[in-house]
C-alpha cells in the first residue's frame, strides 16, 4: 500500500475552520452523506475521512470531483498524491466493501453539485497496473504517458479534447507524453469496479471521464517512488485538469469563472501555515547580507591606501549570532511534505535550500569555499551579462558627473527625506510601521526586515536623492511592507531567488524618477567586471587597478566596488543589479505589469505563481504603491522604457 502518514491536518481559513474527525469512521452512514451535502449546499469547505483510509475535500461549491481510489492487493505509491492539488478531491480505499457506500458518497456530491451548476464533471485517475511493453527509452526507464477513458458520449467530446491538448501540453521528465484517447462503455481502473454503474451516471446526470497515467515517478522494479519526478507530475497534471476543469465548467454550467487558475484551492490546510512560519523563523534569526558586510570599511580604505594598494586589507565582520548547524536541524525538520498544495510546496521548498545555502555561506565565510555558495545564491556572470556591461563602460565617458553638481546630501538630510516618503505611507497603510537608523557600522545605505539602515557617513549627490529614496524606500522598504500585509510570510522574508527582481525594481525606479544618472549605470556596469574578475580568480588588487586604471573609476569609488565584490570571501550579488534591470526591462517590454511585482519580495519567475494564487483568492492587492506610479512624468518614462529596445538604449535617454 502506498506508505502515507494519516495523520489529518486540520483547514486554516480566514473565516472558519471545519471540523475534523477525531478519528476514522466506521462506514459511510445516510448522516455522513447528509452531514457533508448540508456543507456543500451552504458553500463551506469539507474535509472528511473516511473508512480505512483516505478523505473526501471539497473546497467549495465546484461543479467537478477529482477521485483517486487505492487500489486493494498492490503497491500503488504516489499516484494517491495526484489529487491533492485541486479544490475537490477524493481519496478512497478500493475495497469491495466500500464500493456501495464510495459510491453513494461520490453520487450525493455530484448531485449536490449539478443542482448549483446545471453539470457535474468527475475524472478518475489510477496508475497502470502493469508496465509490461508499455514504452521506454533505451534505459529501460518508462517514457511518459497518459490514457483518457471516456464514455460513449457526444456530451464528453469538447471536454476529452480539453484534457488531450493540456496533457500535450504538459513537459515530464523533459519531453512532451504520449496521450491516447480511448472509447468505453467502462470507466474504471481495470483491477476496480466502475465507480459508478451507467444507471447511476444516467440518474444523477454526471460526466465521468477516466485518467490512466503511466507510473513514471516510481521504479517499475521495485516500486520505490522517484520524489522529484512525482512532484513534477502532479504539477503538471494539476495544470492540465484545471484546464479541463475550466472548459466543463464554461461550456456546460452557469459558472463562469474568469481564468482556469479560479479554480484551483482557497482553504489551505493547516500545515502550509505552520510550514510558511517555521521557515519565516529559520530566516528571522540571521540576516545574510549584514553577516558577509564588513564593519570596518573606513578602516580598510586607510590601510589600502598606507600599504600604496598594493595589499588587500583586513575586513572584519559581525560574529555570527546563530549556530548554523543548529538552525539547519531546524530547517530541514520543516514538515513540507505535508502540504498538499503543489504551487506551494514547490515554493516553500525552494525557500528551504536558500536557506540551507545561507546558513553554509556563514559556516564559509572568509574562506576560500564561500564563493561557492555565493555562485549557487546568486549566480556567475554569464558572456552577455559581461558583454552588456563591458558596452556600458565604453559607451559612458568615465568622467561623467551627476546634474546636480557637486551638492551633497548627508545622512540626517536623507534621514529627513526618508520620513516623509514613510509618513506617506502610513497614511496609505496605517499599519506600517518601519524605522529609519543611522549606524556607523554599514557603508552607505541598507534595508534590513523593513527599516531603513544609513551609514552615519553618508553624502550623496543631491541630484541622487530622489532616485534613492524609491531604491531603498520606494521598493525594498514597500516590498517588505507589503509582503508583511499578505497571508504568507515568506513574501517579506523573500522567495528564493528575489534579489534579482528587487535590483532590477530598484533600479528602474530610480529611471522612472528621472535619477538614474550615467554615473550610476557606469557603476552598476563596474560591479559585473568585478564579479567576472572575482569569478575567473582575480585578486583584490587586481580587480581594484582594473577599475582604477583601465575604467578610470576613482580609487575610493574602485575600491568601494572591489570591497563589496570581495566581501565574505568572494560574492556575486552586485551582478544582479544590472543583471535584474535587464531581466526586468525584458519582461516589461513582453507586456508584463509592474504592479504585480511589488506584491512582496519575489523573483520574476514567480510572477505566475502570484498570479495564480491572486486568482485562487489566497492573496490579496498589496496596500502600498510607490509615488511614482502616480506621477504622469514617471508613467511616461515607464513607457518609453517598454518601447525601447534595449537597456543600452534605455541608458541612452539619459545621455
Amino acid at each position: 500500500m502506498s506508505a502515507r502518514a494519516d495523520s489529518e491536518p486540520e483547514i486554516a481559513t480566514a473565516d472558519e475552520k471545519p471540523a475534523v474527525a477525531a478519528s476514522r469512521p466506521d462506514k459511510i452512514t445516510a448522516q455522513y452523506i447528509e452531514a457533508t451535502t448540508e456543507r456543500l449546499a451552504n458553500n463551506r469547505t469539507v474535509r472528511r475521512r473516511l473508512p480505512l483510509w483516505g478523505r473526501l475535500h471539497v473546497d467549495r461549491q465546484l461543479p467537478f470531483l477529482c477521485v483517486y481510489r487505492r487500489p486493494p492487493g498492490r503497491d500503488d505509491s504516489g499516484t494517491d498524491s495526484l489529487v491533492l492539488g485541486e479544490a475537490a478531491y477524493l481519496q478512497a480505499p478500493g475495497d469491495r466493501a466500500l464500493k456501495k457506500q464510495v459510491s453513494a458518497l461520490v453520487q450525493a456530491v455530484a448531485v449536490a453539485g449539478k443542482s448549483v451548476f446545471g453539470a457535474f464533471l468527475i475524472i478518475e485517475i489510477w496508475s497502470s497496473a502493469s508496465t509490461e511493453g508499455d514504452p521506454a527509452d533505451k534505459a529501460g526507464v518508462l517514457n511518459p504517458a497518459f490514457r483518457i477513458v471516456t464514455p460513449r458520449s457526444k456530451t464528453a467530446s469538447a471536454t476529452v479534447r480539453a484534457l488531450d491538448l493540456a496533457l500535450r501540453a504538459s513537459r515530464i521528465r523533459s519531453q512532451s507524453p504520449q496521450v491516447d484517447v480511448v472509447a468505453s462503455l467502462r470507466v474504471a481502473p481495470p483491477d476496480l469496479p466502475p465507480l459508478l454503474s451507467p444507471k447511476e451516471i444516467e440518474s444523477s446526470g454526471v460526466v465521468l471521464l477516466g485518467l490512466e497515467i503511466q507510473p513514471v515517478y516510481r521504479d517499475h522494479h521495485s516500486d520505490a517512488p522517484f520524489p522529484l519526478v512525482l512532484r513534477r507530475v502532479q504539477r503538471e497534471l494539476s495544470r492540465a485538469l484545471k484546464q479541463t476543469f475550466f472548459r466543463f465548467t464554461r461550456s456546460s454550467t452557469s459558472h463562469l469563472p474568469p481564468h482556469y487558475q479560479a479554480l484551483g484551492r482557497r482553504s489551505l490546510v493547516k500545515a502550509v501555515w505552520q510550514v510558511d512560519a517555521q521557515l519565516a523563523q529559520v530566516s528571522n534569526t540571521y540576516d545574510f547580507l549584514l553577516g558577509v558586510t564588513p564593519v570596518n570599511p573606513q578602516a580598510a580604505w586607510k590601510e589600502f591606501q598606507q600599504d600604496r594598494f598594493e595589499k588587500a586589507p583586513e575586513f572584519i565582520y559581525r560574529a555570527i549570532p546563530v549556530s548554523p548547524l543548529l538552525l539547519k536541524r531546524r530547517l530541514f525538520s520543516v514538515p513540507i511534505e505535508r502540504v498538499e498544495d503543489p504551487v506551494l510546496a514547490e515554493i516553500f521548498r525552494e525557500k528551504q535550500i536558500e536557506l540551507d545555502r545561507q546558513l553554509s555561506g556563514l559556516m564559509d565565510r572568509e574562506t576560500k569555499r564561500f564563493i561557492y555558495t555565493s555562485l549557487q545564491l546568486f549566480g556567475e556572470v554569464d558572456d552577455s551579462l559581461f558583454e552588456a556591461a563591458r558596452q556600458l563602460l565604453d559607451r559612458i565617458p568615465p568622467h561623467s558627473r551627476e546634474k546636480g553638481g557637486a551638492r551633497r546630501v548627508d545622512a540626517v538630510a536623507f534621514a529627513a527625506r526618508a520620513e516623509q516618503e514613510f509618513a506617506f505611507f502610513r497614511e496609505a497603510y496605517p499599519d506600517f510601521a518601519a524605522k529609519i537608523s543611522r549606524r556607523k557600522d554599514i557603508s552607505g545605505l541598507m534595508v534590513s526586515r523593513g527599516n531603513l539602515l544609513i551609514g552615519a557617513d553618508t553624502a550623496v549627490p543631491a541630484s541622487r536623492l530622489e532616485a534613492l529614496i524609491q531604491h531603498e524606500v520606494g521598493t525594498h522598504v514597500l516590498t517588505y511592507h507589503n509582503g508583511r500585509s499578505q497571508p504568507f510570510k515568506q513574501l517579506y522574508s523573500g522567495l528564493a531567488g528575489y534579489e534579482e527582481l528587487q535590483e532590477g525594481l530598484a533600479v528602474m525606479a530610480e529611471y522612472l524618477v528621472g535619477g538614474l544618472s550615467l554615473p550610476r549605470v557606469r557603476l552598476l556596469a563596474a560591479r559585473v567586471i568585478a564579479a567576472r574578475r572575482l569569478v575567473e580568480g582575480a585578486s583584490f588588487v587586481e580587480t581594484f587597478r582594473e577599475l582604477d586604471r583601465n575604467y578610470e573609476f576613482s580609487q575610493p569609488v574602485a575600491f568601494n566596488i572591489t570591497m563589496r565584490v570581495f566581501r565574505g570571501g568572494g560574492l556575486t550579488k552586485d551582478a544582479v543589479y544590472l543583471r535584474g534591470l535587464i531581466r526586468l526591462h525584458k519582461y516589461l517590454r513582453d507586456g508584463g505589469s509592474l504592479e504585480p511585482l511589488l506584491v512582496g519580495k519575489i523573483s520574476v519567475e514567480n510572477v505566475p505563481v502570484i498570479e495564480e494564487l491572486i486568482w485562487r483568492k489566497v492573496l490579496h492587492s498589496p496596500p502600498l504603491r510607490p509615488r511614482y506610479l502616480d506621477d504622469p512624468r514617471a508613467l511616461a518614462r515607464l513607457e518609453r522604457a517598454k518601447a525601447a529596445a534595449s537597456v543600452h538604449e534605455l541608458i541612452q535617454q539619459e545621455a
